[in-house]
């Protein structure tokens, strides 16, 4: 699931399967993608960070994004894997 942080413009709040079980992610990537375009997408997740709290809301993981001038791409797999695979 995805929504709008309540409290922040440019972030957004995502429910992922972590493999392990559900993790809330908060991720400054609203101006780059929609929650239609990330909804049942596989991304690559930072998941055994210390939970951080980011506007009020805790944020249990990290995605993986490349940056090239103004462009924000998600780091995707190239092919299916299942939820909680670790990254080699």
């Amino acid at each position: 699931a995805v929504e709008e942080h309540p409290d922040a413009d440019k972030l957004l709040v995502l429910k992922i399967d972590a493999g392990d079980g559900e993790k809330q992610l908060v991720a400054g990537i609203k101006n780059h993608y929609s929650a239609e375009e990330l909804i049942g997408r596989k991304i690559i997740v930072v998941n055994n960070l210390a939970p951080a709290v980011l506007r009020g809301m805790e944020s249990q993981g990290m995605l993986l994004a490349a940056k090239d001038g103004d462009k924000v791409v998600l780091l995707t797999t190239e092919k299916d894997v299942a939820s909680g695979s670790r990254v080699q």
